[in-house]
């Protein structure tokens, strides 16, 4: 009972720093045509937005497309590190388990 314990309270803590880990790692999301730069980091948290190119000012309906567009691809990105760090730790913490999260 007490070894079960001692693991949960390792892999805790082995949580708290892949999410501090994935704090420093930053990705890109970009619109189409590359007029949008959203940078977010690993754990899914903007950190800027930049108009690369400045005549998307210009058209609301298409700022906001592109907008989304680039946000949710930063997020898609996120996600596989996020989902990278994740099964790495689960193999760590889990050896020969690992497979269960592929």
């Amino acid at each position: 009972m007490f070894d079960m314990m001692k693991k949960l309270q390792q892999a805790q803590e082995e949580m708290k720093k892949i999410k501090a880990r994935l704090d420093t790692i930053s990705v890109e999301g970009y619109s189409p045509e590359g007029k949008i730069k959203v940078n977010i980091t690993g754990n899914r948290k903007v950190e800027g937005i930049i108009f690369v190119d400045e005549s998307i000012l210009s058209d609301k309906d298409q700022l906001e497309d592109y907008l989304v567009i680039a946000v949710n691809d930063a997020i898609e990105k996120a996600d596989k590190v996020n989902e990278t760090e994740m099964k790495s730790a689960a193999g760590a913490m889990m050896p020969g388990m690992g497979g269960l999260f592929k």
